[in-house]
Order: C-alpha cells, then structure tokens, then sequence
C-alpha cells in the first residue's frame, strides 16, 4: 500500500481500517504520526472518534482497543503506546489539540454513559438538568424527542470521556504497573502539576481562544464554585443559555476537565437514594417521577447501546481492587497539588484574592479537593465500605481513606524521622479535618463494624485494624476531630446568640473577641455546611467520642480480663496462657479464654502428655536403637522401680540426687501450663530410667567423638567409659549441691 500521506482524504479513513488488522502497532503509529502532522483538522475530524475507539475500545465493549490496562512494561508494544498517548509530545494529544482549535463536537448517546450515571440519566429523561457540571450545556436535542438525546463533547472531553471510561469496562487482570496505571499517573502529573503551570496548547481557533467546558460568569470566582446556584435549581434542558467563557480561566481549562471526568466516571457509584438525597428539589423531583414510572413498566431486559431507548436503572456494580488503586493514586496525586499552593497564597483569605494577583491555577488548587473530590469520595468509600468482601482485598479501600484523611503526606516536604505514631498533626490542618469530619468519624464507625465481623486470625486483616489504629492514634488527631464535633453540635441558638451585629476592627471601635466570635461562627457555618451536605438536614448524627460508641467496644470484657491475668501466677510463662481457673483437675478454660482463642489472642503451650518412653521414632533416632534401649529400661524400671520411688522420696541430699537422674524437672514444669488432668501430671513425675536419650544420633556421634579422643590419648574403651561415666556423676553431684543457689540467680 502507498503511504497514507499520500491518499485521497476519503479514502483515508478506509485505508487507516484495513491497516489496523494487517500491520503491526509500530508501523501503524509511524503512518499515523505523519497523517497528523500533514493533514489539515477537516480530515482529522473524521477519523478521531476511530481512533479513540481503537485506542480505548468501544463504550459498547465490541471491540477491545490496545487493552491498555492488560499492557505491561515487559511487553514491546508499552513504550510505543506510552510515547503516542504522552500528554506532553505524544502524536495523540496533538491531534486532540489540533482538533479543539476548530471547535469539532463529537456525540455520544445518552444510553452509552455508563451504569454509574443511571441517576443522570434518569434527571436527563425528565427533562431537568442534572447538578452535575460536566454535563451543562452539552445535551443535543433532535426532533425526534429525548430517546435519542446525545451528549456533545469537545475533542478534548471526548478523548477524556473514552480514556476515564477505560477502567470501569469489564477487564481483568490489570496491576499498577500497567500502561494505563502509569498513564492516569502522567496525565495527572501533567494536567495538575505540583510546580510550574499546564503549558499552552500549541493551536488555537481564529478568535485566539478556546472555549471553556464547563463557562462560568466572569463575577464568579472559585471560592464559590461548587455550591449549587439557585439559577441551577429549576433550570429546564431545553433552555440553556450561552454564556461566553471566563478568560481567565483559559489557563486550566484542560487541568478542570481532567478531574471533572476522572471524579464523575470513577466516583459516581452508589445507591439512587444517595444520590436523590443530595440533589435539587427539582431533581429530587424528577428521580421520583422517574423511578415510579420505571416501577410500573413490566420487567425489561436492557436496551443494548445504540438501539435508541435508555437504560432501565441498575444496581451499581461493586468497584474492582484495580478501579480503587487508581482513585488512590487520583487522591494521592489531587492532595500534593493542592498543597503545593504557595504559602503566600495559603494564608491570605479567599475573598481577598482577585485575578490580578493569583493565578487560576493557584485557585484551584484552594478549592481541587473541596470541590471536585471532596463528596463523591464520600459517598465512593462509603459503598466500599459498605459492600466490599470481608477479605483481604479491603485493604485498597482502606489505603485509599487513609490518603485521603492524612493530606499533610503529601506536602512535599522531607518526612519526619520519627516514627509515624509519635508525628504530631501540625495545627495547619485542623481545618481540613473540621471540613471533612464526616470522613474522620462516621467512616471510622463503620469501619469498626466491619471490623467485628472479620476474622482477625488473619494476620492481613489484624494488620489492616492496626493501621487504623495507628493513624488515629497521632497526636493531637484526636484532639481535631473532637473539636469538630462540638463546633457540629453547637445549638442554633446559641450559634446566632453569639453572632454580632457588625464586624469592626478594633481601630473602628470594635474588639479582639468579635473578631474571634466571628471565627468560631465560620468554622461551625463549615462544619454544619459539610454534614449536612452530605448526609441530609435530617441525619443523626453519632459521636465517635460519645457513651454510645464508647459502650460498643467490648469494655466488661477488658475489665474481666485485666482481673484475670492479675490472679495468674507471675511469671513469663503464664502473661501468654488464656483466661483459665485451676481447679483440683487442673486448669479449666473460662468463656473468655475460650474466646482469646479462637481469635488467636492467647495459647497453651501444648506438649506431650504421654509416656515418653512411647512417643513416635524421630528423624534423627535410630529405630533400631530406641526399641532396645526402651527394653532394657522398662526391665530396670519394672524391676527396679520400688526402689527409685524410695530413692526419691527421701529429703536429704540423696534424695535429691536421685530425682536429678530419674525424674524431668523441666517438663513437669511445663505441663503444669497445659490443660491437663492431675492424674497426667502424677503419672508424669514418677521417677524412671530413660535410656532413650542414648538412641539419638548426636549422642552416637559425641559418644563416637569421646572414643576417638581418647584413643589418641592412649586411652582404651573401658577407660574411656569409666571417665565417662565419673564426669556424668561429678556433673550430677554439683548441680544437685548448687540448684537452689541457680533458680535464685
């Protein structure tokens, strides 16, 4: 074939279609590098839906794309897909850009947006606009009514739309160390840059602008962007005005839209009450409508995409352990952005700043998590926690909730070289915790619900409550989080008895204390503002510090068993025995002890409880040896073995000697720390001979060795044994003279 630079333009599109199953990626790259290069947008426009469908694959799943989140670093193809779609030179983005000069629009069907967005689509049906940003002034209405409504997108929106898609489309396999991992990573450290700024598109359209996505009036700043207008509240889908866009906000245009998919695509899964609960009146209103119009409808299967009906209302699917690694990353990244704001800028007040001194990336990184992230995470980790297997896997969840909770990791600044629970919340930070109270207390309540029906045995998931418990445990976390609570639960009443009338200075006549009224009315304003916002006017509110959470946690059964291990014997070996009482039959479990371990909190030391003499020949015993050695003893004992019990019995120094040989000291005393009969213990202190001992290999070695050494000393076998058999002896006597003055050592 002749290279495609040189093809008709309507034949470009045909030719690039049969290229992509006969040549290999490379190649294809390579051509379609120079088509971007060298044709104009007019034809560009026409194959780029193509080729972000065979980049990303189809919204409808027919065809699967470069299968980014299956492509690894070890394969060949990684390092061609890295360079094509890198935000900074790749051939991708430029064509995007390209595009975005000549303001293109590509549709896409409502039906096609995926389950996630059933609640958009349902306020979309009813005629009323949803209160979501991303989609304001970009639903298509043909004549045909609202079966076919599309949504039109900017050829930057439109290729965000299809790569934040990518993850939630039904793939397995993938791991962080994917092309499309590493991708989310670079386009984040692009877009929303920690230092320096997005650099500029390298076109632009004839009016040396481009049109913002989401237009905003130029009287509006970011402090208040967020806050749902009241102009939103009742504003019809057939009437949407143009309003022309803020041009100070042509510099993060791209930074917005990025974040604005990624939240919306990734975040927007829970439950149609939760979503109902926090809308307009007039979308509460049209949720309503919608769902007591499907619950008449006879059960469907659903619409398959493009077959022009929407989809009827799913349950949202539960999120992969890949989709949540990859909002970790997104949290992750969105906190060192929004703290790499300048200090300059941090202190001064939002209402002080205006577009001649701060930069529109400087305010947004003010309000990125508050605004953008701060709710759909909310409600995200709330269905995870809620709906994630009591399993191991939870813990990607849990790191997510840890990042976001714990902004001040990601300050860029040089960790602290203490250790993590002896760091100390630097005061900064209290306002973000009052800000995100929910976040703090109502998750970590029901984390703890999970918690007790977990099984704990699992080293994994007892690691997963000690992280918990280490994050909160940091000084003066705790300190915040109560105060949060008290600023949310301070009376209306009071809250308005407190405000003054006025603000003045004190150069004005005013003083120090209204100024600080006026900071304590702020801060319960944000606290009450945040609470309410997520959980409704009517949440009740429970108190991570109050009697009813205090009383939850298991505190009788603490009680029990601090008295109980205080009446244990004191000594190392009992600190580890489980809760158990000593009776005349020995030592008896307790419903606590029973308890301690099945969770495996406590153990008895188990040993052997028979005869000795009897256990199964080790690996390192001669079978042979064992047999005859336990004949010979058991004919001593049997004969011999009235004596030894006279022998032993006696409480003078030979009695004492005697116990020394015939009778296993240590292991009585580590019986006496098992669950075991006195019949047991009885039977396992009567004195015997054992010769068992002499049946191991080691011992036929040392003995072997001793022979040999005296052999070379000119020392026959008899002298040998009888030397032998003295320093066995010798060894005896003193350990019997000196045993008392040892234990006591």
């Amino acid at each position: 074939m002749a290279n495609p630079t040189l093809q008709q333009p309507s034949f470009l599109l045909a030719n690039l279609k049969a290229d992509a199953t006969t040549k290999p990626l490379l190649q294809r790259c390579q051509d379609l590098v120079k088509i971007i290069d060298e044709y104009p947008a007019k034809e560009l426009h026409l194959i780029f839906p193509w080729l972000v469908e065979c980049v990303f694959g189809s919204l409808d799943g027919v065809i699967a794309g470069w299968n980014l989140r299956l492509l690894h670093s070890r394969s060949n193809e990684y390092h061609i897909v890295m360079d094509f779609l890198n935000p900074r030179y790749g051939p991708m983005m430029k064509l995007v850009y390209k595009l975005q000069a000549e303001e293109y629009k590509y549709e896409i069907p409502i039906n096609y947006l995926p389950s996630c967005c059933n609640h958009i689509t349902a306020c979309i049906q009813e005629g009323v606009l949803p209160d979501c940003p991303l989609f304001h002034n970009k639903l298509q209405f043909p004549l045909s009514g609202l079966l076919t409504l599309n949504i039109a997108f900017n050829p930057f929106e439109f290729f965000m739309f299809n790569f934040a898609y990518c993850l939630i489309s039904p793939k397995y396999g993938s791991s962080t160390d994917s092309a499309y991992f590493v991708l989310v990573d670079t386009y984040l450290k692009y877009f929303l840059p920690t230092e320096g700024s997005v650099p500029p598109s390298p076109f632009s359209d004839s009016r040396g602008s481009v049109s913002a996505p989401s237009p905003r009036s130029s009287s509006v700043s970011f402090a208040s962007y967020g806050i749902h207008s009241p102009s939103l509240l009742k504003h019809h889908i057939f009437h949407q005005p143009s309003v022309n866009a803020d041009p100070a906000a042509q510099e993060i245009w791209r930074s917005e839209t990025l974040l604005q998919m990624f939240v919306e695509i990734w975040l927007h899964h829970y439950s149609l009450e939760m979503y109902q609960k926090l809308q307009s009146p007039q979308v509460k209103l049209a949720l309503l409508q919608y769902r007591l119009s499907m619950s008449s409808m006879p059960c469907q299967p659903h619409a398959p995409p493009g077959s022009g009906t929407l989809h009827t209302y799913q349950e949202p699917f539960s999120p992969t352990e890949e989709h949540v690694l990859v909002v970790r990353l997104l949290v992750k990244h969105v906190h060192a952005f929004s703290n790499s704001l300048k200090p300059e800028q941090l202190s001064s007040s939002p209402s002080a700043h205006s577009h001649t001194h701060t930069s529109p990336l400087e305010e947004f990184k003010r309000v990125v998590v508050q605004r953008f992230v701060h709710q759909k995470l909310y409600l995200f980790l709330q269905h995870c926690f809620g709906h994630w297997p009591l399993d191991a896997s939870f813990r990607a969840v849990l790191e997510t909730w840890l990042s976001y909770i714990q902004p001040w990791r990601y300050t860029g600044e040089k960790p602290n070289p203490q250790p993590d629970q002896n760091r100390t919340v630097p005061e900064k930070w209290e306002s973000f915790v009052h800000e995100n109270l929910l976040m703090y207390t109502k998750l970590f309540q029901v984390f703890l619900n999970r918690a007790v029906r977990t099984d704990l045995v699992n080293a994994k998931n007892a690691l997963m409550v000690f992280r918990v418990a280490k994050v909160f445990a940091q000084p003066n976390l705790a300190e915040m989080t109560q105060k949060g609570e008290q600023l949310f639960l301070e009376p209306e009443h009071v809250l308005h008895h407190r405000q003054p009338r006025g603000y003045l200075t004190p150069g004005q006549g005013g003083s120090y204390l209204s100024s600080r009224q006026r900071v304590v009315t702020d801060m319960v304003f944000k606290v009450k503002s945040h609470v309410y916002g997520l959980e409704g006017q009517d949440c009740q509110y429970k108190q991570m510090f109050g009697t009813e959470l205090r009383g939850a946690l298991n505190q009788g059964q603490l009680n029990q068993l601090i008295s109980n291990l205080g009446s244990l014997e004191d000594d190392g070996n009992s600190k580890q025995l489980p809760d158990c009482v000593q009776s005349e039959n020995g030592l008896i479990l307790t419903d606590l002890g029973r308890r301690q371990i099945i969770n495996g909190l406590r153990r008895f030391d188990i040993h052997y409880q028979g005869d000795p003499e009897l256990q199964p020949i080790r690996s390192y015993e001669n079978a042979l040896l064992v047999r005859l050695f336990y004949r010979i003893s058991s004919l001593i004992n049997e004969r011999f073995g009235r004596h030894m019990n006279a022998l032993c019995s006696r409480p003078d120094f030979l009695g004492r000697l005697g116990r020394h040989y015939l009778t296993n000291l240590d292991s009585s005393t580590k019986l006496k720390h098992s669950p075991m009969s006195r019949h047991v213990l009885e039977r396992s202190q009567r004195p015997k001979l054992s010769l068992r001992p002499l049946a191991s290999y080691r011992t036929i070695l040392l003995l072997l060795l001793f022979y040999v050494f005296g052999a070379l000393l000119s020392l026959g076998p008899i002298s040998s044994t009888v030397l032998l058999l003295a320093g066995g002896f010798l060894y005896g006597l003193l350990m019997t003279l000196f045993a008392d003055k040892l234990k006591t050592h």
